[in-house]
């Protein structure tokens, strides 16, 4: 018993030392937290949802999820390296807004004379350890080399397949701004950005650079690098040009914020949202790729671009199966979309690439 007991300590404590590692990042703390405190968003202890939310559905159980990763799925990851496109980021030239996506929830946008990136990870795995989540053969081809200066660096919220530490790091010295959720800068100051390079929003707060204005929009959702959840927020980003309107989705399950997003600040030219890494086990959480196509009509979108899929294998089902279900529910509801391959241009108002290039 006293050597079990031992053993238990020592695992104890080398899992706290290990989490106090950087790409654990940093809770808000001192002035921050105050903020944080503040938002009427946070309530007793962690920031909350509009709408209750649970983690798992009704009667799911986490022993249940772990017997279902155990089992084998079909076609659960390519078989083999996806096809891409590599374009020059540093020359695009168009008079129109154009996205580069890169597999999963990062894509870079050239918008108004702005370089903006969202959301990017390029390290090669979606966790902060090198053996789980890695990313699929063919889909990893940009580095932050290939990247112009940044006018806007978008973090929507703090899991580690949306804020990536290596990633982030090596881009601090071309990012002019970061426009992120409130709470999430405590993380990037702990990696070394300054606090002039921060502005964090809570949800309906507006920031500007020059002539774009991003405004933070509720999601459903809940953030997280630990185990402790909930203290920086998650959001959905509304992009205003004097041309056009972009909606930054984030990771969010279906809920009635979409419609309002939509009436108050809609039509979007394009809205980019997450279609992939969904189970009913965490429904609420997570849309289900027939939920996105209904959404992107909510929103009154010209066109939708889903991601969240393509890149790292975080769900249980078929790598292919959220583009195909999200398109076969597009055609139904007469909404448009487009299906880039990693690294190909979508220009928006323009042709677009609708090939159905995984079959």
């Amino acid at each position: 018993m006293l050597y079990l007991l031992i053993t238990i300590a020592v695992l104890a404590l080398g899992i706290y030392v290990f989490m106090q590692t950087p790409p654990f990042g940093q809770n808000p703390e001192g002035a921050r937290l105050e903020r944080t405190q503040k938002s009427p968003n946070y309530k007793e202890v962690a920031f909350r949802n509009q709408h209750f939310t649970p983690d798992l559905a009704e009667g799911v159980t986490y022993w249940k999820i772990l017997m279902a990763y155990t089992s084998r799925v079909e076609n659960k990851e390519p078989s083999k390296p996806l096809p891409s496109v590599k374009t020059d980021l540093k020359n695009i030239q168009s008079d129109k807004p154009v996205v580069v996506w890169f597999g999963h929830s990062s894509y870079f946008m050239r918008i108004e004379g702005k370089n903006i990136l969202v959301d990017p990870v390029f390290s090669g795995h979606a966790s902060p350890v090198t053996f789980f989540g890695a990313n699929y053969p063919g889909s990893n081809i940009y580095s932050v080399e290939d990247f112009p200066e940044l006018d806007v660096l978008i973090i929507t919220h703090d899991h580690y397949d949306h804020l990536d530490y290596e990633t982030v790091k090596k881009l601090q010295p071309k990012v002019k701004k970061v426009i992120t959720s409130l709470g999430v800068g405590s993380h990037l100051v702990h990696w070394g950005y300054t606090e002039n390079q921060i502005a964090e929003l809570d949800w309906s707060e507006k920031t500007s650079v020059d002539s774009l204005e991003f405004t933070a929009a509720p999601a459903r959702h809940f953030s997280g690098r630990g185990f402790k959840r909930g203290q920086t927020i998650w959001s959905s980003f509304v992009l205003k040009t004097p041309h056009h309107s972009v909606y930054i989705g984030g990771d969010s399950g279906y809920d009635t914020h979409f419609k309002e997003i939509g009436e108050k600040y809609g039509p979007f030219d394009l809205a980019i949202l997450e279609c992939g890494q969904y189970n009913e086990f965490w429904k609420y959480i997570h849309m289900m790729p027939e939920e996105t196509a209904q959404v992107a009509v909510e929103l009154k979108a010209k066109l939708l671009l889903p991601v969240h899929w393509a890149k790292f294998t975080l769900g249980l089902h078929p790598w292919t199966e959220p583009i195909e279900r999200i398109v076969k529910k597009s055609k139904e509801l007469n909404q448009a979309i487009t299906t880039p391959m990693i690294g190909e241009k979508v220009e928006v108002g323009g042709t677009v690439p609708v090939k159905e290039w995984w079959k």
